[in-house]
């Protein structure tokens, strides 16, 4: 049973009902306890400026906090920018919020983790089913930020939006990947590869978040979700209490509140990538929650004119891949074995869906990138280009009829196309 909750049909909760939730559901629920906060990084829309302090009221009778920026695989904030994710600035942190650690997740970094259980090669096979592939390779370690072990408490604080590689974000994401070692990373993402986003995006249940609850599940610290569904930077639902029962309230509202129905698949589409997607890695989003809706031999144009990066922490794997569809990958995966499986899994969710007959690779949609990232560097990556200057937006906006879309802030909410 959640402890709390609060959701409208339509529009966002007023201030007054998001602290009267949070209060209901946490304040003396971690009297005398460490507790240890899970927060998305600044690639995640969420008012987490309104809701810190909120959540620092319910939790100050804790004998310690700690909030820990669930990265994954994303860059480090600095100083600076922690403050800002969370709206305080350097001298409240060293005043008000002295005695609160605000951290980040330190993904590469082996002191950081500890391993707290194994799924086991046949575990992984069982969970996969008919995409399994010996490309998942073998027993799987599950390590996660020993922060969590020292804990008396873990509270996730996150979102929830239709998900390329698990259905739907949140919940245990935020343990697996967001506070994990590398190899659940590589694994969740591939196994979310084989399955191709076409069939795993905006599903509630699916192999990738089994696998994760598997995870999750080695973790003996108790852990209690604040499930969030965002809508233009307000809160549609909020859902506190055992893990697994807010996350499937969450997904469920967000399903209806975030996929947009379509009758006609688009030939053309304009996905604006904003500016908190500071590199391809994340602003890929663009193309993720469109591939779904456009017509086979269609086009989606990621515009970021904001966008110099394809990743800095990936980058040198990607410009040696290039983007492809996974089949270009599964035939001749003596090439790409000592590849991490994450990158290919963001090389082929972005390319998209496709096959490779005859040594043939022929995606089923074009994607081309309209970024400063040069049109040299878009042909070494396998993409196309479009110089973000020659664009005119206001050409883009209202053709709908003639299956041409402009996706003004891309990324989370997802389009899909009615049934029959």
């Amino acid at each position: 049973m959640l402890d709390s909750q609060a959701s409208v049909p339509q529009g966002t909760l007023d201030d007054d009902t998001i602290r009267a939730t949070i209060a209901q559901g946490l304040a003396g629920h971690f009297t005398g306890q460490r507790v240890l906060v899970l927060v998305p990084d600044h690639t995640r829309t969420v008012p987490l400026p309104q809701l810190f302090p909120l959540l620092v009221e319910a939790l100050s009778d804790a004998k310690h906090v700690d909030f820990m920026v669930a990265l994954g695989t994303h860059l480090p904030l600095d100083d600076a920018s922690l403050c800002r994710l969370v709206g305080i600035t350097p001298e409240q942190r060293a005043t008000t919020y002295r005695n609160m650690g605000l951290f980040n997740h330190a993904w590469s970094d082996p002191g950081a983790l500890v391993q707290i259980g194994t799924i086991t090669r046949d575990q992984v096979q069982d969970i996969a089913g008919d995409v399994w592939h010996p490309s998942l390779g073998g027993d799987v370690p599950v390590r996660l930020n020993r922060a969590a072990l020292e804990a008396d408490h873990v509270l996730i604080v996150g979102p929830t939006f239709p998900h390329e590689v698990v259905g739907f974000s949140g919940g245990a994401k935020y343990l697996f990947p967001g506070i994990s070692g590398p190899e659940m990373i590589n694994v969740t993402h591939w196994l979310g590869a084989l399955i191709t986003i076409m069939e795993m995006i905006g599903m509630e249940q699916t192999p990738v978040r089994a696998m994760i609850h598997a995870a999750a599940d080695c973790l003996t610290t108790p852990v209690t979700l604040c499930a969030l569904v965002v809508e233009g930077g307000g809160l549609a639902g909020m859902f506190i209490g055992p893990m697994y029962e807010a996350y499937a309230a969450a997904a469920r509202l967000s399903s209806q509140r975030h996929i947009i129905w379509v009758d006609k698949p688009f030939k053309r589409v304009l996905s604006h990538a904003p500016a908190m997607y500071d590199e391809l890695w994340t602003g890929a989003k663009a193309m993720y929650k469109l591939e779904p809706a456009i017509v086979d031999g269609g086009e989606v144009i990621v515009h970021a004119p904001h966008l110099d990066t394809v990743s800095l922490v990936h980058g040198k794997y990607l410009y040696q891949v290039g983007y492809h569809v996974r089949d270009y990958f599964l035939k001749q995966w003596d090439r790409f074995g000592d590849v991490p499986l994450g990158v290919l899994a963001h090389s082929t969710h972005l390319k998209g869906a496709g096959t490779v007959e005859n040594g043939v690779e022929r995606p089923r949609i074009q994607v081309t990138l309209a970024s400063r990232i040069s049109p040299e560097d878009c042909a070494t990556l396998n993409l196309g280009y479009a110089d973000p200057a020659e664009i005119d937006v206001a050409a883009w906006q209202n053709r709908e009829d003639e299956g041409i879309l402009y996706v003004p802030k891309a990324g989370e909410f997802l389009y899909r196309l009615k049934e029959g």
